[in-house]
């Protein structure tokens, strides 16, 4: 996906007159090109195939950038969609536009991340605290306590993020109390993740693990342990999605625990209920999409279920 040349076509679109997407549902997402979300816009665009309908799907120039965000949000609003799907990069910054488009009648479903200070039609994602709690629990009995462990961070503007980072760091406290977390802050960017976890295993040859918000912060510390000529198993890997690298990665002796999203079900679903709302049907307010827990004993059962080789 062509981030900039989607926001080019629509901010065009928006000059002129008419509701040029009347029939559409429009969908804001977060990147084109991080293998999780190639699986959540896959589901996205599915779900609106199987209903009939045009998916207008647009997004940031580059992931994290609000204001491109808000730009193609509000040309998709001024084009008259009647639904709108976004994975807001800011839950906060999000809010404005969001109130504007419900006030003026156009159904907002949040995919994967919530919005802080508007209220939308549905919230469609996984309960990431509670699963963050669990891969914070599974995670400590991969260490000893007292083991020092890295934790790559998500974007802390976003509910995902901080959901994420709070429910692990309650599981992992409660069952490791002496270890040391390190934490590596980044804006669900890859390449932070993996000169953050470099910087750190160069200096540092106590780290036992790295748990990741992330599977692209999963992929960028497996990138910086191969940089330093460490092998699969010399520092444990956590990660957070499901992703396909990062269950190619745990069948290759990398990854030791994935708490999975169902990746593709967020799309789906979020589209879905985006559809059923244009078309004035009732929507629930909350939809959970679960997860599957994956290690290398469940990767298989996994890979059936969400229908990878």
């Amino acid at each position: 996906m062509n981030m900039k040349k989607l926001i080019g076509l629509v901010a065009a679109g928006a000059m002129m007159s008419g509701s040029v997407y009347a029939d559409a549902i429009g969908y804001v997402t977060k990147s084109g090109t991080n293998a999780g979300w190639m699986m959540i816009n896959q589901g996205a665009a599915d779900a609106a195939s199987e209903a009939g309908v045009d998916l207008i799907t647009v997004g940031p120039s580059f992931q994290g950038d609000l204001s491109s965000q808000l730009e193609v949000f509000e040309n998709l609003l001024a084009q008259g969609v009647k639904a709108i799907g976004i994975a807001p990069v800011d839950s906060s910054g999000i809010a404005p536009a969001v109130n504007d488009a419900m006030e003026a009648g156009v159904a907002v479903v949040a995919i994967d991340t919530g919005v802080n200070g508007a209220d939308v039609t549905s919230f469609v994602a996984t309960d990431n605290y509670a699963v963050a709690k669990v891969q914070g629990a599974v995670a400590a009995t991969l260490v000893n306590d007292g083991d020092a462990i890295i934790y790559v961070t998500g974007n802390q503007a976003q509910s995902t993020g901080q959901e994420r980072r709070n429910g692990f760091m309650e599981a992992f406290k409660t069952a490791r109390p002496n270890s040391e977390i390190l934490e590596v802050p980044t804006e669900w960017n890859s390449a932070q993740a993996q000169e953050g976890v470099e910087a750190i295993l160069n200096s540092r040859e106590d780290i036992k693990m790295v748990a990741n918000a992330w599977d692209g912060g999963t992929m960028g510390a497996k990138a910086a342990m191969e940089n330093l000529g460490l092998s699969a198993g010399d520092v444990k890997l956590v990660g957070f999605d499901g992703a396909t690298d990062a269950i190619e990665a745990m069948e290759e002796g990398w990854v030791h625990a994935d708490t999975a999203q169902m990746l593709y079900q967020m799309g789906y679903q979020g589209i879905k209920a985006a559809v059923e709302a244009a078309q004035g049907k009732d929507v629930a307010p909350r939809i959970d999409t679960g997860f599957f827990l994956v290690t290398p004993s469940t990767a298989g059962a996994y890979k059936d279920l969400i229908g990878i080789k």
